[in-house]
């Protein structure tokens, strides 16, 4: 998990460098592209199995889609967002989630927590406002990320025991494919005509789709290995690397009301696991879904 927190920013950070210059479908078709050409072949080498059958290919089916729709919502955002913030907004999820839990579930909360999750309501408010002030809508989009892939994490973890991280990440690589091919094909001005120029854009192209698949492979694994109750507090590293990210390649930092806003959303958060850590080992209540991981990555 602290391999996809360092990584996962490093995608978001390609993904922003490309947002100018290359369309979004076509982004979203070599990200997947490039999955799967890597991890077809380590499949056939390595033996492993890869089809999916009844539950788990309709599952997988589902988790391809939101996997798009999410990565589509972040790639958006990040053209208009600095990395750091777009990251942090993402993190009220596991809020989102919590009050779901207690007044739509009607799970046992207290309320400490539910005090948490206004408090950390309040620190993601504190970072949309002023990029909302700057670009308008588009500050909404990790908002709307971050319920996408709360949903994403709940199905991965569904299917995470029941198939190989590779084949999974294969499968969904193809699917993607299947599904960005007739996009592109139907967008483009003389049918399947790709909008890359230059050499730095087909490097940057190949770097989202390399990092972008090991982060996931490293995410998988780490949910197929360990309780989410273990990995969710060092998901919260991802703001802070995001932030070192931003500035160095694209010298933004976030201004101090952004600023003690992030600080706000990783204190509350980190309350509110480490206290469901502890709640569930009191009692034999099931843990809450775990917090965001990275976004773009996926």
């Amino acid at each position: 998990m602290l391999g996809f927190c360092i990584i996962a920013p490093l995608a978001d950070a390609v993904a922003k460098l490309l947002g100018q210059a290359v369309p979004l479908d076509e982004v979203l078709l070599f990200r997947f592209g490039i999955q799967a050409a890597i991890l077809i072949p380590l499949i056939a080498l390595t033996g492993r199995v890869w089809r999916v059958r009844g539950m788990v290919l309709w599952l997988t089916v589902l988790r391809t889609a939101m996997h798009l729709l999410g990565i589509a919502m972040m790639f958006t955002a990040l053209r208009y967002l600095p990395l750091a913030d777009a990251v942090a907004i993402t993190f009220v999820m596991p809020f989102i989630l919590l009050i779901l839990g207690k007044y739509v579930l009607k799970e046992e909360v207290g309320h400490r927590r539910v005090i948490a999750c206004a408090v950390g309501f309040a620190g993601t408010l504190l970072v949309v406002q002023p990029s909302f002030a700057q670009v308008g809508w588009p500050a909404l989009l990790p908002i709307g990320v971050a319920l996408n892939f709360a949903l994403f994490m709940l199905v991965t973890r569904k299917i995470a025991k029941a198939t190989d991280p590779i084949g999974l990440q294969a499968v969904s690589g193809v699917m993607a494919v299947a599904v960005m091919l007739p996009v592109v094909a139907l967008t483009g001005e003389t049918g399947l005509s790709l909008q890359v120029t230059g050499g730095y854009e087909w490097g940057l192209l190949l770097a989202i789709g390399g990092l972008g698949t090991l982060a996931h492979l490293l995410m998988t694994w780490s949910l197929r290995y360990a309780p989410s109750a273990t990995v969710a507090p060092m998901q919260y590293l991802e703001i802070p690397f995001a932030t070192v990210i931003g500035w160095a390649i694209f010298a933004h930092w976030p201004n101090m009301t952004a600023a003690l806003g992030i600080c706000i959303v990783m204190a509350a958060g980190l309350y509110v696991v480490l206290r469901e850590r502890a709640t569930s080992r009191q009692t034999p209540v099931p843990p809450a879904p775990p917090p965001p991981t990275g976004l773009a990555a996926e």
